[in-house]
């Protein structure tokens, strides 16, 4: 029978049930392989309930360092009864589909393309525990002690994380320990080991690390000065905040006095969450919010405030599929039209799309600064995938010497030794950036009422068309400013010269890449760009203007991406090309390259309405 040979580079997935402990496990096995001196990629696929639904741990293999999700399946691990018909359609031709034989394989399921391993799994543990919840758990543990020997593993390397994972739980060490050398000794025992995949140990990890994007973002938002976190929790957001009070309570604590020098609010909605941040900032503080699609669309309202009164505002929005609830255990990037334009009337925001978690560490601190020196709201475009899953990035740096910048802000002794009038929405420097001061700074001079509605150049009250017109306008000239403070996009010029070209963002950079290289060994050259900011700076209108057919990948179904630069870089539709995969799972470059080799056929056929007779 045909197996899939290869060293270093295949997935492995595994079919479980939600809330049966098989996540500890399968981190285990990802954590086991980076240990080993190989990049891996994790991907965790879970329902929105609590537990007794199908949930899928995928993990990609890869010594050429290539990330994003590839497609298709060489190891399927199916424990999940529920969701064995469709595991077993996954497996790739030659792959291997290791099950639980307590029970007799379905014969309606068996596949003569694909190589069996049945493990009597149930059956092992029930001999070894009487406890019906550790017969659950060190099951999981066992066909991790199988995967060892069938992909030729360092054993070794499993005991010292089952020692981290259990220190300070000592008594837990040895049974993990006995559960991984029964699965062990099973496999060694009935089959032929290592199969056709393995692991070989290589010295490719170096100084890498494995980092959920969330958790960089919140480090950040430390980092970046945060002191104020205010939320109403929501997947996939809610680890955000959750991360920035383990951080806070560790590097946000006076060490004189041991006092909190942060605070954490939890709102009653979402409305609440942002109006508090928009009221922290405008009393000097670095303050965030995080939420997901459906808490964006709440807080349109103060986004608009905040744009309008100019008060410096970081939100991070880590997108799902919708819309309405959608499937909010899914990624997307859904929410680049309402966030770019949230609000009502002629409202702009600066996003940024970071692609790593070391990008969300950089973003998430650079946020702020940017809040501050364009006094408006600044929102960053996390996305499930990157923000709740483990992804192999460089490591986190921060030069200790930097100093905060807080833009425009007039101190008491600038405000004593003001010869003219101050005022708050007066263009000084003619960049549309106005000069501000924090409340009670001076006790007669630079004191002004912030409000969201129309003004004069010296914060006055006024319905004067004339007076809108000129702060509408000043506002435009600040956006143009923006573009010279927001990050530039990445260019990746093809290895010949072409006049077609991609542009990609956020977490589709992986598998656009790896895509880039599999199309130019086929002869097909793309320039690349990847979008890390809006507003579009010159670099995008000169990669726009220099190409004839662009291709523009994104996780949506509507090419919202592709809209937003039609509508700011004013292109002809027809030169932009969208490819829009938007199944909630991460793109894969499988796809990105049958579609771009289709001419830009996108979306999936259309299927069949069946006609259902009473």
């Amino acid at each position: 029978m045909q197996k899939i040979t290869s060293v270093n580079d295949f997935v492995v997935c595994f079919a479980n049930t939600n809330g049966t402990g098989s996540a500890s496990a399968n981190n285990l096995f990802a954590k086991s392989i980076f240990r080993m001196g190989i990049p891996v990629s994790p991907k965790n696929v879970f329902p929105s309930n609590i537990q007794g639904l199908p949930t899928w741990y995928e993990v990609r293999v890869n010594d050429k360092g290539y990330l994003g999700r590839r497609g298709g399946v060489d190891l399927m691990v199916a424990i999940n009864p529920q969701s064995i018909a469709q595991d077993i359609k996954l497996v790739s031709t030659g792959g291997y589909f290791l099950y639980d034989s307590t029970k007799p394989l379905d014969a309606g399921l068996l596949r003569d393309d694909i190589n069996l391993l049945g493990i009597p799994l149930t059956d092992i543990s029930r001999r070894e525990y009487t406890d019906q919840r550790q017969r659950q758990l060190f099951k999981n543990v066992i066909y991790i002690g199988a995967l060892a020997a069938l992909l030729d593993m360092e054993f070794d390397v499993l005991k010292n994380l089952i020692h981290e994972q259990f220190k300070g739980k000592e008594k837990l060490i040895a049974p993990n320990i006995h559960a991984l050398e029964l699965g062990y000794q099973y496999a060694r025992k009935n089959f032929d080991c290592p199969l056709g995949i393995r692991i070989e140990r290589r010295a490719m990890v170096n100084n890498h690390i494995l980092m959920e994007g969330n958790e960089a973002l919140a480090l950040g938002a430390i980092y970046g000065g945060a002191t104020v976190a205010a939320w109403y929790p929501i997947t996939p957001s809610t680890s955000v905040v959750e991360q920035f009070e383990k951080y806070a309570k560790r590097l946000r604590v006076d060490p004189g006095s041991g006092k909190c020098n942060y605070a954490i609010v939890q709102a009653e909605d979402e409305l609440a969450a942002i109006g508090v941040v928009v009221g922290a900032s405008w009393n000097g503080a670095r303050a965030f919010t995080a939420t997901s699609g459906p808490g964006v669309s709440l807080m349109n309202e103060f986004l608009g405030l905040a744009y309008f009164a100019e008060v410096p505002t970081v939100l991070i929005d880590v997108q799902r599929s919708g819309p309405s609830t959608g499937m909010p255990t899914r990624t997307q990037q859904s929410d680049v039209l309402l966030a770019a334009y949230a609000s009502h009337g002629d409202t702009k925001h600066v996003l940024l799309f970071p692609s790593t978690p070391k990008e969300c560490f950089e973003m998430g601190a650079a946020s702020f600064e940017l809040a501050d020196q364009l006094q408006t709201p600044v929102i960053i475009m996390n996305d499930l995938d990157l923000g709740m899953n483990e992804h192999f990035s460089e490591p986190l740096e921060w030069d200790d010497a930097t100093c905060y910048n807080r833009g425009k802000v007039l101190s008491e002794s600038d405000l004593e030794n003001m010869k003219e009038r101050y005022g708050r929405y007066l263009d000084v420097d003619n960049d549309g950036i106005c000069y501000r001061t924090y409340p009670g700074t001076h006790p007669t001079k630079g004191a002004f009422f912030t409000r969201g509605t129309s003004r004069d150049r010296y914060a006055v009250y006024t319905e004067s068309s004339d007076a809108y017109v000129d702060n509408m306008e000043r506002l435009l000239v600040k956006w143009e400013t923006a573009k010279g403070y927001v990050p530039k996009p990445e260019l990746r010029p093809a290895a010949k010269a072409t006049t077609d070209g991609i542009i990609y963002f956020g977490t589709t950079k992986a598998s656009a890449e790896e895509a880039l290289d599999i199309l130019s060994e086929q002869g097909v050259h793309l320039d690349a760009m990847r979008i890390r900011s809006f507003p579009f700076n010159a670099d995008v209108d000169a990669f726009l203007e220099n190409h004839d057919r662009i291709y523009v990948v994104e996780q949506n179904r509507d090419g919202q991406l592709r809209t937003l630069l039609i509508n700011e870089c004013e292109i002809a539709p027809d030169k932009l090309k969208a490819l829009c995969c938007f199944d909630g799972m991460p793109v894969t470059a499988r796809w990105i390259i049958d579609h771009v080799l289709g001419g830009g056929k996108a979306t999936r056929p259309v299927p069949a309405i069946r006609e259902v007779k009473a």
